[in-house]
């Protein structure tokens, strides 16, 4: 599944699956000012992201205003095999969300 906003690697290498990701998004925290209208930027950050192997979540994180923008994850996990595929997921404060796909190298 092509995504916009995720770019999803995975290699399997010795028993364990090295998953990264970059995630293109603002993460606004919210206490920023506009430079033009000196008007505060609305919070706008990711705050549930889960990777799944199999239909079964192998990270679940939930993230604040205090991640940078366009955040890279990387962590590792076992049980996983070259040709099998995982699924990343995101859902940001504001109802926005995008799921990626990448098969394990």
């Amino acid at each position: 599944m092509a995504s916009k906003t995720i770019k999803l690697k995975a290699k399997a290498e010795n028993g364990e699956v090295t998953v990264k990701a970059l995630i293109k998004h603002p993460m606004e925290t919210g206490r920023r000012k506009d430079k033009d209208t000196g008007e505060l930027v609305p919070a706008h950050y990711i705050n549930e992201l889960t990777c799944s192997h199999k239909g079964e979540p192998v990270m679940t994180t939930e993230w604040g205003p205090t991640i940078s923008k366009n955040p890279f994850l990387s962590f590792k996990f076992t049980g996983g095999a070259a040709g099998e595929v995982i699924e990343m997921s995101w859902k940001d404060n504001k109802g926005g969300s995008e799921t990626a796909t990448a098969t394990i190298t």
